[in-house]
């Protein structure tokens, strides 16, 4: 597929760009972003990590503990709940270790179905698109779904791509929606896939 060839071409090396070392600071970075940027949560979690470097530790906080450390992301007293509650069942269920099934991962406060596909492929390269705002819209543009949730939407683009490249094909596209194919002001001048695109001419 042409769009998998650009991809590759534009972002050989595409990965989250959620800075983590470890699949617990993947999961605590990926619930934090949501309905925030990437760059404000990495602002964040060296701090919260270093206070808190695992499930174990989270899992001693008081909410209102976390709550300083995010302050800057939004959503965050609801977030630091999440955050104390998931580790909290990361120690009594799975000894303090991310569960490595979407079943289990979904059953965490805070995480839903993008996230645990975000963490499955991002952490344990299990095969997945998770579709963001970013990815929704390039859907539509480059005409590759019309599905209206994000389930779908992942479930229609995993068929018109490899199952091998499905976690790179994630990053990738929310690498090209980031910083080309913007919402308001996309970069359609010096888009390879401009002819592709439904929306071409509408900027």
């Amino acid at each position: 597929m042409r769009v998998l060839a650009v991809m590759e071409r534009l972002y050989p090396q595409a990965a989250t760009e959620l800075v983590h070392r470890n699949p617990f600071e993947l999961l605590v970075a990926t619930v934090l972003s949501a309905q925030a940027t990437d760059a404000s949560v990495n602002k964040a979690t060296p701090a919260l990590f270093q206070r808190y470097p695992d499930a174990f530790a989270l899992a001693q906080a008081r909410p209102e503990e976390v709550e300083p450390y995010i302050k800057t992301i939004g959503l965050y007293r609801s977030k630091a709940r999440n955050l104390v509650r998931l580790a909290q069942r990361l120690v009594e269920k799975y000894g303090g270790q991310v569960p490595k099934d979407k079943a289990s991962l979904q059953e965490l406060p805070g995480v839903g179905w993008k996230t645990a596909t975000v963490v499955l492929g991002a952490a344990f390269g299990v095969p997945g698109i998770a579709v963001d705002t970013h990815l929704t819209r390039l859907a539509r543009r480059l005409g590759l779904s019309e599905a209206r949730t994000p389930e779908r939407i992942g479930a229609e683009l995993e068929q018109l791509f490899p199952m091998d490249k499905w976690v790179y094909v994630h990053h990738a596209l929310i690498l090209f929606g980031r910083y080309r194919c913007t919402a308001r002001k996309p970069k359609c001048q010096e888009c390879p896939l401009y002819a592709d695109c439904l929306s071409r001419g509408a900027w």
